[in-house]
């Protein structure tokens, strides 16, 4: 004889102490199939012993509360944002367990270039697709995979096919793709499929711990509550309406002959992540060795010019010397569709402090390439700032008054350096001549980082001191 004993899996929490009211039940409607799986998850997750390798991301839907339930790693992510998620955490974890726990609403609607990308790619991690054929948490919606002739909130009448599209069978389509190793449908509506569900997921998970790759199991669950029946009749509803349409079964499984993925690279340490990014170590930082006046210190700065005129190179060259002095950095780009001739602009932050935005809105410093881009974000400036603007291109003085302005014939210096495309770097030169924001020596290193054919070093490096060189010699 033996003695059963119940009790929760491990990788649940006893008391639910994040959850408001009850601590000790879940906020899922009575009858609901949210419990069950996550019952599946854990136990999977016990007698695998992955608990302490588990990361459970949960995004919007009725599972967003998942942090309240499982004693493991947890993410809450934006709606549809799961399988992004996890693969970032898969990434930089790679030996964690990564479980993307997702409703039909978020996985097959807001979030359906997630999934289909993370398993063509075929992340190391493993997905739990609830279909319950609405949008449970937000009323009862019609989702991706309501049925043809199903009623819902927002399909009073019915599903049409005709107006509202045919039900996404998300199984058939990933497994379609190459990438993912196991594909299988199951359903919570006897014993008998309850027992196949949680095999399934336990594989899945297995299948992860080995390596192999992407995994994905679809439950069909019942949701009484959004479907407006009591919880038996849910179940049949699974079995007479749901699985003719979606039959339960193993659509892929090449986990046998797959190979297990190659073990992750070697996770460098800081010091070594700083060499690789040519950032000095703390205890090489010497942000005072040259002097920056007052006025030109942590600058929020502006580039904006015609495509094709490097100013996103420009861009990123100051952040990196920048990175590379020690500062906290920021660059963001803002540019049109064309690939040449259109405009372009990017903000740049360079601080010793904290930087509360990327986006430069005020700057302190402006460099206008062209005409239009000094007419459009001059007004901008903030008094005090200085202006670099190009004129190779802009026929007439700045406006405003209450800033320094530093003119450049960029485009001709670089004309007769013999390519008018080094504009950029000429007022690279320029910026750091006047301003004294970032030192020579260290643009000359930085150059391997930001300037992609390594036989226009030497040109570029031409141009930056041929930018120095004309704001001394012309005293601005």
């Amino acid at each position: 004889m033996y003695e059963p004993i119940l009790e929760k899996p491990k990788s649940f929490f006893d008391i639910y102490k994040e959850k408001s009211g009850d601590q000790t039940i879940t906020h899922y409607c009575p009858g609901c199939g949210h419990g069950i799986v996550h019952k599946y998850v854990a136990s999977a997750l016990d007698e695998l012993n992955l608990t302490d390798k588990a990361i459970f991301v949960s995004p919007v839907g009725c599972s967003v509360f998942g942090y309240y339930y499982f004693n493991t790693g947890n993410y809450q992510a934006a709606h549809g944002r799961a399988p992004a998620v996890a693969t970032g955490t898969k990434r930089v974890n790679p030996d964690s367990i990564v479980i993307s726990y997702q409703g039909d609403g978020d996985l097959a609607a807001i979030g359906t270039a997630e999934i289909i990308h993370a398993a063509n790619r075929g992340e190391l991690m493993t997905v739990i697709f609830i279909n319950n054929a609405i949008y449970g948490m937000t009323g009862g919606q019609m989702a991706p995979t309501t049925l043809v002739g199903q009623k819902t909130t927002t399909s009073p009448r019915g599903r049409n096919p005709y107006n509202e599209g045919y039900p996404v069978k998300m199984c058939e389509l990933i497994s379609q793709l190459n990438a993912p190793i196991y594909v299988e449908r199951v359903a919570l509506n006897n014993a008998a499929n309850r027992a196949k569900a949680k095999r399934a997921i336990k594989k899945a998970l297995k299948l992860q711990a080995e390596r192999k790759g992407f995994t994905f199991v679809e439950v069909l669950s019942q949701c009484p509550t959004g479907w407006k029946v009591d919880p038996p009749d849910s179940l049949k509803w699974i079995e007479e309406k749901m699985i003719p349409y979606y039959p339960v079964k193993v659509f892929k499984d090449i986990s046998n002959e797959a190979e297990p993925y190659p073990e992750p690279k070697k996770i460098v340490s800081g010091n070594e992540l700083l060499e690789i990014l040519g950032i000095k170590s703390e205890e090489e930082k010497d942000l005072k060795k040259y002097e920056i006046p007052k006025e030109y210190r942590n600058p929020k700065i502006k580039i904006a010019g015609f495509g094709g005129q490097g100013v996103l190179l420009l861009g990123v060259a100051l952040a990196q010397v920048g990175m590379m002095e020690g500062y906290n950095v920021t660059w963001i780009p803002s540019y049109g569709p064309e690939m040449r001739g259109g405009t372009a602009n990017c903000s740049v932050n360079i601080s010793d402090g904290l930087i509360g935005s990327p986006v430069v809105e005020k700057p302190t410093i402006l460099v206008a390439m062209n005409k239009p881009s000094m007419e459009k974000f001059e007004k901008d400036m903030v008094p005090g700032g200085i202006l670099f603007y190009n004129t190779a291109m802009i026929d007439e003085e700045p406006k405003r008054d209450d800033i320094t302005k530093v003119p450049v014939p960029a485009t001709k210096i670089a004309s007769d350096l013999g390519n008018i495309r080094v504009g950029n770097m000429v007022m690279l030169g320029a910026i750091i001549e006047k301003t004294k924001l970032l030192p020579f020596e260290t643009v000359k290193k930085g150059f391997e980082y930001f300037i992609s054919r390594k036989n226009l070093i030497p040109l570029n490096e031409k141009a930056v001191e041929a930018g120095m060189r004309y704001v001394r010699e012309n005293n601005l």
